[in-house]
């Protein structure tokens, strides 16, 4: 099968940092789908992943990926619920081979089918941005369906493809009112059109604004807040902003030593982290439940509630495109997702 992959933690510079491969096609375990790969998005963590994780030998490139569309070619004997001709999304695990591939394996209770009113592009854009911004807002935050109160969620960073997809599943939430940051004044409209209330510009203080906001709009408290990037420059701000016991999720990553979590006692505030890929890579007793939320998304897509965050299909899965796709994400100025179809002739 055609792959694209790496041997030697490369800048992409390189020639060798993202390689066209012949790799021998996956043979599914028992609780595996075997998935022909249709569509590929580009997230954050390939590129960090290509930065940072060496080829186990010579012989053994590191194949990335997590986020497909595909259909299903064969099946494991523990395979429940889905079957050969399925057409499928997933975001996969963090510890095996991933979708720059032309067939992966993928255990099936991470996968679900996919949304029959998108595309195979439309499509692919969506696991893993809605798999983190679903645990995000209720696994971690445990943002209410059923509140005593009107509150507010601050979003920060809220351009990108989480962001993207956390905005349109709050403001599904009619007691929440939804505040949403951007580094450019421009994006305010596209991040209102996905369900934002009011927008902030974090490049100037937030505190401020945010005071300036609640008071001229009478907002209910931030109860809230989700953190997307750049947690270790805004912290203090977010600490400031939340209402007593209120929550704060994160999911980027910064040195330990930037954040002063001992801000948050006084308001007996708590810290959440958000990692999509825990449940699969600790094989918790849960891990179900990433195939059945990816289950419901496709669900509330199809009824029209839920839009993909396609930016843009650069072309076709190859090396070349691949390299540009980490070009884009590395420059970190991304709207939506990037996305990758088919497989050159």
């Amino acid at each position: 099968m055609k792959a694209v992959g790496y041997f030697q933690n490369l800048p992409l510079t390189a020639p060798e940092s993202l390689l066209d491969l012949e790799l021998p096609r996956p043979t599914p375990g028992p609780r595996d789908l075997l998935v022909e790969v249709r569509a590929i998005a580009v997230n954050p963590v390939d590129v960090k992943v290509r930065m940072s994780r060496p080829a186990a030998d010579a012989q053994t490139p590191v194949v990335l990926g997590w986020d497909a569309v595909g259909i299903v070619r064969e099946v494991g004997p523990e395979v429940r619920g889905f079957q050969p001709g399925d057409r499928v999304w997933y975001a996969g695990e963090i510890n095996r081979p991933g979708s720059y591939a032309q067939f992966q394996a993928v255990d099936h209770r991470l996968a679900a089918l996919a949304p029959a009113s998108l595309s195979d592009a439309e499509a692919a854009a969506l696991p893993l941005t809605a798999i983190t911004a679903w645990e995000l807002l209720f696994d971690r935050l445990q943002v209410q369906h059923q509140p005593e109160r009107p509150v507010s969620l601050l979003v920060t960073a809220a351009n990108g493809g989480v962001g993207s997809i956390l905005l349109q599943l709050a403001r599904q939430l009619p007691h929440l009112t939804l505040i949403a940051s951007t580094s450019r004044p421009e994006t305010a409209a596209r991040l209102q059109a996905l369900g934002a209330h009011h927008v902030v510009d974090h490049r100037q203080p937030l505190a401020p604004q945010l005071k300036q906001l609640v008071s001229q709009h009478q907002l209910p408290p931030i109860r809230y807040a989700a953190s997307l990037s750049h947690t270790s420059e805004h912290f203090g701000e977010l600490v400031e902003a939340l209402e007593v016991q209120g929550r704060l999720g994160l999911i980027d990553d910064f040195p330990p030593e930037a954040v002063n979590v001992m801000a948050l006692k006084g308001k007996a505030l708590s810290l959440h982290w958000e990692m999509m890929f825990a449940r699969a890579l600790h094989a918790s007793h849960d891990v179900a439940e990433v195939g059945a939320l990816l289950a419901e998304v496709a669900r509330r897509v199809d009824a029209g509630a839920l839009r993909s965050t396609l930016a843009e299909v650069l072309g076709p899965i190859s090396a070349a495109t691949l390299k540009q796709a980490h070009q884009r994400l590395e420059g970190q100025h991304t709207e939506g997702k990037l996305v990758l179809e088919g497989w050159p002739g």
